[in-house]
């Protein structure tokens, strides 16, 4: 700050000491403004808010200038009473004006406000330029907006195109993010390739809405024909490959190349490539990115520790997975969800259960949907039926969570796996809910188990009804139960409704690590 204009600044200040106002002559509007535009430049705008009281006190009146300076420096403090304030006092509002005002209210997760604003606007004598319309969109994709949104991306593109403004980076940017977010990509291609410069935020978002359609093709093209690319659009590609069993390997790939390139991984670049080893299996190629990580200070970070966890536990390589658990510095719900499933499906109930049994106990984490669905499958691979009732019941009555379909095919599961197929079906037909095909499979897994074949025609017929053609494997299971007892005229019964009905089970296969990488093996063929 300048000398001048900070002696003009203790000039202010003596006024809190009563010094005669005779001696703040000096000050005018335009060292007032002058000394504003330095505090919202600075690196502690907040330092600015002592200016306005002392410049009422000394008798100045803002004009235009210095009142919208007032605003940024409020918003840019994270004060917006302050800013609406000096906003509600202006004479005369400015689209300047209105634009801080909607952009503060925005971006500190008031959208609601932000919009009543626009409104006021829309009715006022001023007219939304593309600031204002990136701003809406902006609000619209926040997730603060609620569920029914007032804008939504195609009605702000009809009025930016009557209103005749004239597009930049920034307004194409939040409109192209407006379409992907609501599922509307063909549309965001479009203003996408409108735009002569097609920057890597727009490419990001392009890549993102491909990526989440399945469209693997089009996303490819995009990241193509991004000439400056960064970490971000490379993470948006690892992200959308690591999804898919399919094409998870692609990203392993990806990775390699971006680090080949001089990008520094981030933390959500480590997170997709572990979740792609998770799909693949891969535990020797999440090995070598946990000692990468081991070499940042992202190896305590919560969600890598939970992530790992995972990946490990996926891999059947539990003593890994609680090696991980046990070293991190701080733990929240996904990490003891994380390690307690991975025990669960690994035939290690007894320390899943007691691992679960310490979390509730510490009370220091409270569970969630899926640390409880965990708990239930431990207890039913165990055969805990009185300890998997009380968990079911505690949900509710504890934790005011009601189950999920989820929970409650896992507790068929777990009665029929004990044998209790009368117990299971009286608990179905019980529920609150309609049963679902969750539900009536695990009924039918249980009475093949245990060659109760009139009950399993009863939980098939269900199933039949509530699925339909989407669960193939149901008429296998069916089948299985017939042919286990010996049945096999309507073993062949049932085998001649499914060719009728066009009703196949897809083939099975697995990743096998070969010296050319990871390949997929299907079931029947030959390494």
């Amino acid at each position: 700050m300048r000398h001048g204009i900070l002696s003009k600044i203790r000039v202010l200040d003596q006024l809190n000491t009563n010094f005669p106002l005779t001696e703040v002559s000096s000050v005018t509007e335009f060292s007032v403004a002058s000394a504003l535009q330095n505090y919202i430049n600075s690196d502690h705008p907040s330092h600015g808010r002592k200016i306005h009281p002392l410049i009422l006190k000394a008798g100045i009146k803002p004009n235009v200038n210095i009142s919208i300076k007032l605003i940024i420096m409020y918003v840019k403090s994270s004060c917006l009473s302050g800013a609406r304030q000096v906003f509600d006092e202006l004479p005369r509002r400015t689209l300047s004006a209105y634009n801080y005002m909607i952009s503060g209210y925005t971006k500190h997760g008031f959208v609601d406000k932000s919009f009543d604003l626009v409104r006021e606007l829309c009715l006022s004598n001023e007219k939304p330029d593309g600031y204002t319309f990136s701003m809406i969109l902006k609000g619209s994709t926040s997730g603060n907006a609620g569920s029914r949104l007032p804008f939504t991306g195609r009605e702000v593109h009809a009025q930016i195109l009557k209103s005749n403004v004239e597009g930049d980076d920034v307004l194409y940017t939040a409109l192209v993010d407006s379409y992907v977010k609501s599922g509307s990509v063909e549309y965001a291609r479009r203003v996408f390739d409108l735009m002569l410069d097609q920057n890597v935020i727009c490419s990001t978002s392009m890549i993102t809405g491909y990526m989440n359609q399945g469209r693997l093709e089009d996303a490819e093209d995009v990241f193509h024909k991004t000439v400056e690319k960064d970490v971000v659009v490379y993470n948006a590609m690892i992200e959308g490959y690591s999804k898919s069993v399919e094409t998870a390997k692609k990203a392993i790939h990806i990775f390699i190349d971006m680090q080949s390139l001089n990008f520094r991984p981030t933390i959500s670049t480590f997170a997709s490539i572990i979740g792609a080893c998770s799909l693949l299996s891969a535990f020797e190629i999440g090995q070598q990115i946990q000692g990468q990580l081991m070499k940042t200070e992202l190896f305590t970070d919560i969600k890598i520790g939970s992530a790992l966890i995972d990946m490990y536990s996926k891999c059947g390589r539990t003593d890994d997975a609680r090696s991980i658990f046990d070293s991190m510095p701080r733990k929240n719900v996904y990490s003891w969800t994380s390690m307690i499933d991975g025990y669960g499906k690994n035939g290690c109930p007894n320390e899943s259960l007691e691992l679960f049994d310490r979390m509730i106990s510490e009370r220091h984490t409270k569970p969630n949907y899926v640390t409880f669905l965990g708990a239930l499958s431990a207890c039913a691979h165990a055969g805990l039926v009185a300890k998997g009732r009380k968990i079911f019941e505690c949900m509710d009555r504890v934790y005011s969570m009601k189950p999920r379909m989820e929970h409650y095919a896992c507790m068929v599961d777990l009665l029929g796996r004990a044998g209790s197929l009368n117990q299971a079906l009286q608990f179905v037909m019980q529920m609150s809910e309609r049963p679902n095909s969750d539900v009536w499979a695990a009924l039918l897994s249980s009475c093949r188990l245990h060659g109760d074949v009139e009950l399993a025609k009863i939980a098939a017929n269900e199933l039949f009804k509530v699925s339909g053609e989407s669960r193939p494997g149901a008429y296998v299971a069916l089948s299985n139960a017939l042919a286990d007892a010996g049945k096999w005229d309507s073993v062949s019964q049932l085998r001649e409704l499914m060719k009728a009905r066009g009703i196949s089970k897809g083939t099975g296969f697995t990743w096998i690590g070969t010296d050319a990488g990871l390949e997929a093996f299907h079931a029947g063929q030959s390494l």
